[in-house]
């Protein structure tokens, strides 16, 4: 398994589905994520703005309220930061204040002015797969084969990016695990994650606590789902997940060194010690 990046997510909101607001301060966003940078976190995505099926839009001022004192604070912590955000506005500003990615899980469909801003800034941009909007996304969970779906309508997205000027090797996809999918089709993604390459572009998965995860495991609690997450993105990683969106860090980090140590990237046979 090559070298799988770990990115440790923000969320600066009241009401993440999990977390419940620990990080709805800004100090303790700012000292969670210097935690992930200690952890080995490879990047840091800070996000204002809830995306479950229960939460309303966040407005780009509020959003931007939320995540720009953060991403200041951590703009020289030597980790490169990702700002989570649909909005252009929110976009810009958080680049002007020291994010060097963009992650969209609209696939810049959200807002028309968002994929001239990220041609001309040059930076990297995750293009998650959804369809609707974050409250109405659950209608659209229909699939023939929800893999070739995914590929399908992702493609589109590369299509649309590379029309506005973003270089194909400035641009992630994610197949958006728990948008506009039902349990099954999460699984059913993870176990053709492969599909993907064909798209060209590192994949990133983000399984991090996801309602699929409780019903596997039998857990309700978001909270109680770490051992469940690592399972689930371990997998992924295996599956050529290149980027795992994690809300544990640490444990993520020692659970791929352990994993790549046994396949065959870690301790000789003749080291010393238990």
């Amino acid at each position: 398994m090559t070298h799988v990046r770990v990115m440790g997510v923000i969320n600066v909101t009241p009401d993440s589905f999990s977390d419940a607001g620990v990080n709805f301060d800004a100090e303790a966003a700012i000292a969670s994520a210097r935690g992930m940078a200690q952890a080995g976190a490879d990047l840091i995505d800070v996000g204002g703005e809830t995306t479950n099926p229960d939460s309303r839009p966040t407005p780009p001022d509020v959003e931007q309220a939320r995540i720009l004192p953060v991403i200041r604070a951590l703009a020289g912590i030597g980790v490169p930061l990702s700002a989570d955000t649909r909005h252009a506005s929110t976009m810009a500003a958080a680049l002007d204040a020291g994010a060097t990615m963009i992650n969209d899980v609209s696939a810049l469909r959200h807002d028309p002015a968002a994929a001239a801003l990220i041609a001309e800034r040059g930076c990297p941009v995750v293009l998650m797969h959804m369809r609707g909007e974050p409250a109405t996304m659950h209608r659209f969970a229909r699939y023939a084969d929800v893999a070739l779906e995914v590929v399908q309508e992702l493609a589109e997205r590369i299509a649309f990016a590379e029309a506005a000027g973003i270089a194909r090797e400035r641009i992630i996809v994610d197949p958006g695990i728990g948008f506009a999918k039902n349990a099954g089709h999460n699984v059913e993604l993870l176990r053709r994650l492969p599909l993907l390459r064909e798209l060209g572009c590192p994949i990133l998965v983000g399984v991090s606590r996801k309602r699929f995860i409780g019903r596997l495991g039998g857990e309700s609690r978001p909270e109680r789902r770490g051992a469940g997450s690592l399972a689930a993105g371990l997998y992924a990683a295996s599956r050529g997940a290149a980027i795992l969106r994690v809300h544990d860090v640490a444990e993520t980090v020692q659970a791929l060194r352990v994993w790549q140590g046994l396949a065959g990237e870690g301790l000789s046979p003749a080291a010393s010690g238990g």
